[in-house]
């Protein structure tokens, strides 16, 4: 196996979950990925680009992917092969604090000659403790790290020192160097974004299972495009908004990516695969005049693949007017996160309910083909009974809309961390929080704990993390109830859902009941729990392929594929 500069690696949350006795809960019910967050972040490929623009060899291998397909697979035979001078590993958000460690280790210890280096949201806040872990000896801070790590690279390849390269927190004879957070680009245009790369990369390395950013993409090849790094809303409980940006990232203000050239990422997807495009971000964010730039693009340019946007407040009529005048097919995914405006408005999220209830009507009326709505348990001013009284304001909404069956609305637990840099975790008495986890190393160890319960790193005033469970369960339940009222789910469905859920309960007392026995007996119990865990590790709660958007599976867009290699191959030689 060749030698690579830099191979980006993605590490399950935790190591290794294929043999310790773990049930998740409904942790990622309402993600593409599974409770091993096996999706890895959308900076993978924007600085893979950058490097091997630079003439850097480079290479993502998804190490949590590649698990799950295969359960005998040998993690660390496979990272003994890997070559490279440089080992990315993210830690973006904290749920994958115990695995990324865990394979920093092991890398560690097959290439001890080779730097270990990390990058992310959760990275950039624990900078400091994440560096005096003996595996770890790079951190890049920042969300835009895609020039310091080209200085860093080209700094490490002419063995020059590293106090010039932005961002990076790094290890001198022993001591701990915190470089300047100097790097935080005004606008993403900067970004080469080359789809084709990864494609390339697949067909170079023979290795699909490794490049793929989630378990099943090959089933349904979901794809993102990015429109702005920061956030302008102030949500208490979000490691993204404007408040964390700036105390961990040093943004004061988002970074946006210019709507025509959002638009051409999508053409640029498109010519690779007929996929869903997941817009990231409201496009409406930057004002009026950028979503109408984006929108008349995309018409020029002749966008026909599913595209998915995001709302992050109520949009007028004419946003859903200028969606259906330019995508032949289009979808919303919406947040409002509570139905009850209290909680909603304590959350952060400035809007009432009235003004939400338009904007959906008026979606469904100028051709959105699903529109997806979530709300999450265990928000500042929830009690049990306000979580639970979704149930009713969804059966209002059916009643409002004919029983529509384009209207998708979920809940989930808040879990399982509260962000790091949210305005809640720096401040939970404000918010009605108690923490149980601040550390990264704290953090870390709660991910192995075997009940999702005890994983929770938080409680509210209002709710202790047993009533968040018990909430989470019976609130999807009575959302089932009432899609079955409307006539969108069978009673079968309904008992089949019931049925899952009464046993995931009754699965954590089974555990409970283990973790009391000691010793052997209680490894064993563990052990024979395993196999339903496993069962139950995903739609718990709901049925996670209702949230897929229409589309073939990857091997119909080879045609595409090869028409696209072959093209760019001409246009360079050209």
């Amino acid at each position: 196996m060749r030698k690579e500069d830099l191979i980006f690696l993605h590490a399950p949350s935790v190591y290794d979950f294929r043999k310790e006795s773990m049930f998740y809960g409904p942790v990622s019910d309402l993600v593409p990925s599974t409770p091993v967050f096996e999706m890895y972040p959308f900076g993978f490929t924007t600085m893979a680009n950058a490097l091997h623009k630079a003439g850097y060899r480079v290479r993502i291998v998804n190490l949590a992917s590649m698990m799950l397909n295969d359960k005998r697979l040998d993690v660390e035979a496979l990272l003994r092969k890997l070559d490279a001078d440089v080992f990315g590993i993210d830690l973006h958000w904290l749920p994958h604090a115990h695995g990324s460690l865990a394979v920093a280790e092991m890398v560690k210890r097959s290439h001890p000659e080779s730097k270990v280096l990390f990058g992310g949201f959760s990275s950039s806040y624990y900078h400091e403790e994440l560096i005096a872990y003996p595996q770890v000896d790079l951190v890049l801070r920042g969300d835009s790290v895609e020039a310091p790590l080209v200085a860093l690279m080209d700094a490490l390849a002419q063995r020059r020192d590293l106090s010039s390269v932005p961002n990076l927190t790094w290890k001198h004879k022993g001591r701990t160097v915190v470089n300047a957070l100097t790097h935080v680009p005004e606008d993403l245009d900067y970004l080469d974004i080359d789809y084709g790369w990864i494609i390339r990369s697949v067909i170079r390395h023979r290795d699909l299972e490794g490049a793929k950013p989630f378990k099943d993409w090959d089933r349904y090849p979901l794809t993102a495009i990015f429109t702005v790094r920061g956030c302008s809303q102030c949500c208490a409980v979000c490691g993204g908004s404007c408040g964390a940006m700036k105390r961990v990232l040093g943004r004061t203000r988002p970074a946006f990516r210019s709507p025509e050239r959002v638009a051409l990422d999508i053409y640029d997807v498109q010519n690779y695969l007929d996929a869903p495009v997941f817009v990231v971000g409201d496009v409406r964010q930057h004002g009026e005049s950028y979503a109408e730039r984006f929108f008349r693009e995309c018409r020029s340019l002749g966008i026909d693949n599913h595209v998915v946007l995001e709302l992050f407040t109520p949009a007028p009529e004419s946003y859903f007017q200028s969606a259906n005048g330019t995508f032949d097919r289009y979808s919303i995914q919406f947040s409002p996160d509570s139905h009850d405006e209290k909680v909603r408005y304590a959350l952060g999220r400035r809007f009432d309910n009235p003004s939400m209830e338009k904007s959906i009507r008026h979606a469904l009326g100028n051709g959105c083909q699903r529109f997806d709505m979530f709300f999450m348990i265990g928000l500042p001013e929830q009690t049990p009974a306000s979580a639970l009284g979704s149930a009713d304001f969804t059966r209002k909404l059916y009643a409002d809309n004919k029983n529509d069956g384009r209207l998708f609305v979920y809940t989930s637990p808040l879990a399982p961390f509260l962000d790091p840099g949210s305005f809640a975790f720096e401040n939970p008495d404000k918010y009605g929080y108690h923490l149980f986890a601040r550390t990264l190393e704290e953090h870390r160890v709660r991910l192995a704990n075997p009940n999702w319960r005890d994983v929770l790193s938080y409680e509210t005033i209002h709710m202790t993390r047993g009533q968040i469970v018990e909430t989470s369960y019976e609130a999807a339940d009575r959302l089932n109830q009432v899609r079955v009222e409307a006539g969108l789910m069978t009673e079968d469905e309904l008992s089949a859902r019931q049925e899952r859920s009464q046993n995931a309960r009754q699965l954590m007392a089974e555990v409970d009941q283990a973790l009391a026995l000691s010793g052997e007996a209680r490894r064993e119990r563990l052990a024979y729990l395993k196999g339903k865990a496993d069962e139950l590790m995903e739609s718990t709660i709901c049925q996670k392929r209702e949230l897929e958007w229409d589309t073939p599976g990857v091997l119909r867009s080879v045609p595409r594929v090869v028409r696209s290699l072959v093209w760019k191959r001409k246009s360079r030689s050209g």
